[in-house]
């Protein structure tokens, strides 16, 4: 029986689709093929005036070969309140399109919200057998081992930034295969680096599939088709299965290399209203509104979508587990987490639970504007505490570290700032409670959010804002390449030897610019390539960060992962203006090395700091990582030098003293 419940003046009836979707799970199966028979349904989309599906010989233009007209069907026992219809005979190689009457006449084609392949430029799904896209040995494909959040060094990244210069050598430019080729492979390994987190690779809106001699550029954060691959990062976007395969390789590629794959996901906004797939199919069901009907806008991209509503929580849900099922996914970042709701992030988390726990799930605790919805329920950077396993940016120690984000030409702790200090140590810490950390100094945050230091991300720059070289150069006039460099690698040391996750955006491991462009969204290849020369040009920066991150792996004192451990083992040293400076003691972690001191001096003088009286190695001094030791030395001070980090090393008189330290 049907349920006019669904109907009022020839629109959804929100609250009543809401109690009904709310009692059911629905499966966004909307096209299943086989041979035989291709069926397409639509679930959820209540009772309408009529719902069509209509077949293609072709990815754009012409005329449908074949219309099929669904029916209704809102028997419960199978998923209920669906249309649904079925194609006799073998449709592998059309394409598809659903239209909805709601009635007011159809709304505009769509592929689906959910479609799993589509044509060029993504406009109509496309007919596919999905076993013919996997690549020999997939079913074979491991994801690498992570035994800790904590053991995590993330790796930013854009297809076309790391590739498309000619300096790449490679030949698959700006293409998902350029990361299977050896000499990327060789580079990230090289690196020391064991996740890549790629920049938006689903289909996205701005950059014409049809087009690929013409110059385009765009991060992708403009969603078209969340569970399909782009089709510009494809050696073929006019072939559906080309973008699948392709980014498989790329997967099974990094996976042989031990590298895990993250996805960056934008679930929170789509490239527009009227014309998305959510709004031609569910219209007025997956968007927030404000109180006076008005499209609420957190995202700051005209739209935010509603995660608290049973459909799109559901249909989040399906497309992460889809992507880790599908496309062997190891994590995902949530773009502007801040704006989905703490249950279905945390549904989310406990579906990639099930799957594997070791999936790594973080993302940007805040949003781009105020949403229609409660701040206390939201994923916000302030209520990471009530999303267990799940992480958030840290932006106290990033602004801390190089200043605001709200204005380039300011600087803080690395142009020798004073005051930047406490939100420093906080960064350090992993932004959990500290005693040592005063909370009312600390530039953001006057709590702790973080439960445990796995929580936090630890950064200096990423792919939205000036990378590290642009940023020293606006807030630092005048700067010198030496000084530059010195820099740099002081603040990547604080990030890689703070207690949070490691993040590392492309490009910075050879002192990459982007010409003082600080949001280069749409910039050209020119402002946003690789110069892969800078490698030959700054051997030191390279070597640099390889050892760094090597230091890091090697030494479990700075991945604790957990909150008490770092309280008990985590001592800061007395800071002053431009000096930070702290001990990992007793063995932390079971450590190789009985106390490790940091210290990470901004100042432009050398200065002497008071540390325990002991025996120590010194394997990070003026610009060079050497863990087998550079000097030695007795005594309670050392003289660090300018505007670079030490590190110190005292081993003790025996292994055994380890013993009883967990």
């Amino acid at each position: 029986m049907k349920n006019k419940a669904f109907i009022f003046a020839g629109l959804f009836s929100l609250a009543a689709m809401q109690t009904a979707v709310a009692q059911q799970k629905y499966e966004f199966a909307e096209m299943t093929y086989s041979p035989e028979e291709t069926t397409f349904r639509l679930d959820g989309i209540g009772e309408c005036k009529a719902v069509k599906v209509r077949i293609y010989n072709q990815a754009l233009g012409g005329k449908p070969v074949k219309t099929i007209n669904l029916q209704y069907d809102g028997n419960p026992a199978l998923r209920g309140d669906a249309w649904v219809g079925t194609a006799k005979g073998d449709l592998k190689g059309k394409f598809y399109t659903f239209e909805v009457d709601m009635g007011r006449g159809f709304g505009g084609e769509s592929p689906g919200i959910s479609a799993k392949a589509v044509g060029v430029n993504g406009r109509r799904g496309a007919v596919v057998d999905l076993r013919e896209t996997n690549p020999e040995g997939w079913e074979s494909d491991v994801r690498p081992v992570v035994k800790s959040p904590a053991d995590h060094v993330v790796y930013e990244m854009h297809h076309r930034d790391f590739s498309i210069d000619a300096s790449s050598g490679m030949r698959y430019k700006g293409k998902f295969l350029a990361l299977t080729e050896p000499k990327a492979i060789a580079h990230l390994k090289a690196l020391g680096i064991n996740a890549v987190h790629i920049l938006p690779s689903f289909d996205y809106a701005s950059v014409d599939e049809t087009k690929p001699g013409v110059p385009q550029y765009n991060w992708g954060y403009d969603p078209l088709n969340y569970n399909v691959p782009e089709g510009s990062y494809a050696t073929d976007p006019y072939d559906p299965l080309c973008r699948i395969r392709e980014f498989k390789q790329m997967v099974q590629a990094l996976h042989k290399a031990g590298i895990r794959v993250i996805l960056d996901v934008v679930y929170n906004h789509t490239y527009n209203t009227e014309g998305s797939n959510f709004e031609k199919l569910y219209p007025g069901v997956f968007f927030r509104r404000t109180a006076d009907g008005k499209l609420s806008n957190g995202s700051g991209c005209g739209n935010e979508t509603a995660s608290e509503q049973p459909l799109m929580r559901q249909f989040m849900l399906e497309s992460v587990r889809y992507w880790i099922n599908e496309y062997h996914i190891d994590g995902f970042r949530f773009d502007l987490m801040g704006i989905h709701d703490i249950e279905t992030m945390n549904a989310i988390r406990r579906a990639a639970d099930e799957i594997d726990p070791t999936i790594f799930i973080y993302g940007e605790g805040w949003s781009a504007g105020t949403c229609a919805y409660p701040t206390e329920k939201l994923g916000m950077k302030a209520n990471v505490g009530q999303m267990p396993r799940i992480a958030a940016f840290s932006d106290e120690l990033r602004d801390a570290l190089r200043g605001p984000f709200s204005d380039d030409a300011k600087g803080a702790f690395l142009a020798g700032r004073p005051g930047e200090e406490e939100s420093l140590k906080f960064g350090i810490a992993g932004c959990i409670s500290h005693p040592q950390v005063d909370m009312s100094k600390v530039n953001y945050s006057k709590v702790p959010w973080a439960g445990e230091p796995e929580q936090m991300i630890s950064y200096v720059s990423c792919h939205d804002d000036m990378c590290l070289v642009d940023r020293l150069k606006a807030s630092i006039p005048g700067i010198g390449e030496d000084e530059l460099i010195r820099l740099n690698l002081l603040a990547q040391t604080a990030v890689f030897t703070s207690q949070g996750v490691p993040f590392l955006l492309c490009g910075e491991e050879m002192l990459r610019d982007k010409k003082g462009v600080h949001n280069s969204f749409e910039s050209p290849d020119s402002v946003n390539r690789l110069d892969w020369a800078n490698l030959q040009r700054y051997p030191q920066v390279f070597d640099y960060y390889k050892s760094l991150i090597r230091l890091r792996k090697n030494h479990p004192a700075f991945r604790l992962g957990s909150a008490d451990l770092v309280r008990k083992h985590l001592e800061f040293l007395p800071a002053r203006p431009g000096l930070v400076a702290f001990r990992l003691k007793n063995y932390a972690g079971r450590d190789e090395w009985r106390d490790i001191i940091v210290i990470l001096n901004a100042g432009k003088k050398a200065a002497e700091v008071e540390i325990p009286h002991g025996r120590y190695t010194v394997v990070c001094c003026d610009g060079v990582i050497n863990e087998q030791g550079i000097e030695t030395f007795e005594g309670g001070s050392y003289k660090a030098s300018a505007q670079t980090a030490a590190i110190l090393a005292s081993t003790g008189s025996s292994g055994g003293e380890r013993k009883g330290f967990k």
